[in-house]
């Protein structure tokens, strides 16, 4: 008896075309491996498109993530490359509690603010969404042997809110609690330079006005390529180093 296969939009799974976070993920590996090395020109959209097998909005989709995570670029009238001038990373993507666990050190926090407002224009872009969505901007000191050193400013992607908004204050390690949700966090980008210590900064921590400070802008990305948060980190001197781009899962710290 022959078997009668119905037209219409029912998946074939030999035809099923691979999309955007996939794309990310294939691309991402070849940079890291070396494969695609800095300053390679990618081919055309069409022609990722058909290796692929996915679509072109699903290869643009993931042209841009990758841009927002600083590993391609475009460039006008000549096509997609990869990054030229990428930063050095870790071969492991730590948060501050990874960092401190495994030195050894204590680490802690409290969240002293915490509220939901429309995104700025700058979120918007960094996150990938309209200035006309929600997000969840938190205000948290950190501390390191119970000395405050750290002033954490995050702004929480719409799509991880529901994850993050009731947390406690003294919450150790929003990386286990993301991660324990299903989100885990594998890669970031983080921009380093110095700054004077704002009226804030010094209220919270107990400085001077003006005091140096080392900051660290940040935005971070889950393993399919959506962006978590995005934020800055402003440390007191000589607590931390590190280096300004990382990618891959470093260990979890102990849930508390």
């Amino acid at each position: 008896m022959s078997r009668t296969r119905s037209s219409g939009r029912g998946a074939d799974p030999a035809v099923a075309r691979v999309g955007a976070p996939d794309i990310v993920g294939d691309l991402r590996a070849r940079i890291a491996s070396g494969d695609l090395p800095a300053g390679t020109r990618l081919p055309s959209e069409l022609e990722l498109a058909a290796r692929q097998g996915s679509s072109r909005s699903a290869v643009r989709t993931a042209l841009a993530a990758l841009a927002r995570q600083g590993l391609v670029e475009s460039r006008p009238g000549t096509g997609w490359f990869v990054q030229s001038a990428q930063t050095q990373g870790f071969d492991r993507m730590r948060s501050f509690t990874q960092w401190a666990d495994g030195r050894g050190r204590e680490s802690g926090g409290r969240i002293v603010e915490r509220a939901t407002r429309l995104a700025t224009a700058r979120e918007a872009r960094l996150l990938g969404i309209r200035t006309s969505d929600e997000v969840l901007h938190t205000v948290r000191v950190r501390t390191l042997e119970g000395r405050d050193v750290m002033i954490e400013r995050s702004t929480w992607a719409p799509w991880v809110v529901r994850h993050v908004e009731d947390m406690p204050d003294d919450i150790r390690s929003t990386t286990r609690l993301l991660a324990d949700a299903g989100i885990l966090i594998t890669h970031g980008n983080h921009r380093i330079e110095a700054v004077a210590a704002s009226s804030d900064d010094a209220r919270l921590l107990g400085i001077r006005r003006s005091s140096p400070m080392l900051q660290v802008r940040r935005e971070t990305y889950a393993a399919n390529g959506r962006p978590v948060e995005c934020g800055e980190d402003r440390y007191v001197p000589h607590t931390i180093s590190f280096e300004a781009q990382a990618a891959g899962a470093a260990d979890l710290p102990e849930a508390s």
